[in-house]
Formats: structure tokens, sequence, C-alpha cells
């Protein structure tokens, strides 16, 4: 009895009779398109304004699930939308309290300017000409 593996199958062709296939690949690789699944699921623990990271965290998902199942215009089709919620979450989280600060660092600096003012007009000598 022959044990010996891996055992050749009498059947098959020898690599003589093979013949031998040739794919060509037209045009560069696309790169995989990417789902931003990261970025989603930060922006849906930090930056859910509005539920957009929400938004943004199932349409990752659902641009995996395509780039798994081999839709590739799927798959990038929903990572460009998740990108786009993605930018507007962190836009609209970010953005109002940075307004906020400058409103208030130039109403500070307006008060200030006011204070200085009003100072030396009540620190101002009068003459006892001036009321003649």
């Amino acid at each position: 009895m022959d044990t010996a593996y891996p055992r050749e199958d009498p059947r098959a062709p020898t690599p003589s009779k093979a013949r031998a296939h040739t794919a060509l690949t037209l045009g560069a690789p696309h790169p995989p398109p990417r789902d931003h699944l990261i970025w989603s699921v930060f922006s849906t623990l930090y930056l859910n304004l509005c539920c957009l990271g929400f938004l943004a965290l199932a349409y990752s998902i659902k641009a995996r699930d395509q780039k798994v199942v081999g839709d590739l215009e799927a798959a990038r089709r929903f990572g460009s939308k998740a990108k786009c919620y993605n930018i507007l979450a962190a836009m609209w989280t970010l953005v109002p309290p940075l307004l906020l600060l400058g409103l208030v660092v130039t109403g500070a600096l307006h008060l200030a300017r006011l204070a200085k003012d009003s100072a030396a007009f009540f620190s101002t000598k009068f003459d006892d000409g001036d009321y003649d």
C-alpha cells in the first residue's frame, strides 16, 4: 500500500500537455474604496450633532458591506457620503464654539477700550475758568 503524500492523480494531464493561460490587466489597478469607518465611529461618539455622526457610521458600514460583496462602485459612493457626513459633523461641532470664542474675545477687547475711554473722561480735571 502506497502512503506517499501528496498522491498524484493518474488522469491529470502532464505538464507538457497542459496549456498556459495568460491574463492581461488593462489600465492601472484602482485602490479599494475607503469606508472611513474609524472616523465615523469617532464622529458618532464625540461629534454627533444632529445625528450626523450616526448617519456617517451607517454609510460607512454600507460601504464596507458593498466592498466585501464586490460592488466597488456602490462602496465608493457610500464611502463618499460617509466622508461628507463626517466633514459636516466636524464642522457643525467645531465652528460654532470657535465663532463664540471670537465673539467673546472681540467683545472683551471692545469693552476694555470703552472702559479706558470712560476712565479718561472721569479723571479729567476741570479748571475754575471752565465754569464761567
